[in-house]
């Protein structure tokens, strides 16, 4: 929950000439609703793309404050999150609701970011990979395989987000084998090995490269360091 519309669009003319020349990567950004309309401005005739923080599964209705999949695609969207580890502690996300969204999305032409994560408590007491795995069942986990072929992953260590902390290269990989475990077992080879799996837990300029060279690990979910164009640019182009 930052910047204004105007901030937005200051944001985009100090970002767009740092990528220019970035062509190995996606870039998607994910502003808040309002400023929307200002990203689509601000990338327009780039490669940037954009995303939003989050939707509701009805097409329409009385259902005050939320934001349709229609909504987003009027604005330019071409990516949603769904279900990031702070939708799911402050707001009630569950695995439900999330798979709700992200058929919702995939059925207007939208590419949903599913979030899984385990809480410190989780990670500590070895249970990382009992609740990635009710994640994953619970959400992508139902789709159809040619559902699943249209969803990225992202794995955010909760204990990782905003903290500072960051889970080794090693230590994200592994997690990541595992997620591509369960999906090999669930939708097979080659829909595990074609599932971008994108590792978001206080990915900074200083440890990207790191993580980026594991092979699990397909790209990052970046938080507080994309806030700034410089700092985001330098992820971008590390």
């Amino acid at each position: 929950m930052y910047k204004t519309p105007a901030e937005t669009l200051a944001f985009f003319e100090k970002f767009r000439p740092l990528v220019a020349d970035s062509t190995h990567a996606d870039i998607v950004i994910c502003p808040p609703f309002v400023n929307l309309p200002a990203a689509a401005e601000g990338s327009q005739g780039t490669r940037i793309q954009i995303g939003a923080q989050n939707m509701y599964w009805a097409a329409e209705g009385a259902f005050t404050g939320e934001v349709s999949a229609a909504m987003l695609r009027a604005t330019g969207c071409q990516w949603v999150i769904v279900a990031h580890s702070e939708r799911r502690e402050y707001f009630g996300e569950t695995e439900a609701t999330a798979l709700k969204k992200a058929v919702a999305a995939l059925e207007a032409g939208l590419t949903p970011i599913y979030c899984v994560g385990e809480g410190l408590h989780e990670r500590e007491g070895d249970k990382t990979h009992e609740v990635l795995g009710r994640q994953l069942s619970g959400c992508v986990g139902q789709l159809t395989p040619d559902q699943f072929r249209g969803v990225v992953i992202a794995y955010e260590p909760c204990w990782a987000i905003g903290t500072g902390k960051v889970a080794t290269p090693e230590i994200a990989a592994a997690t990541h084998a595992f997620i591509r475990r369960v999906i090999r077992e669930q939708f097979g080879t080659e829909a595990a090995d074609a599932c971008r799996i994108l590792y978001g837990g206080s990915v900074k300029t200083d440890n990207v490269r790191g993580l980026m060279a594991q092979d699990e690990i397909d790209g990052a979910l970046v938080g507080g360091a994309s806030l700034d164009p410089a700092s985001f640019a330098s992820i971008v182009n590390f």
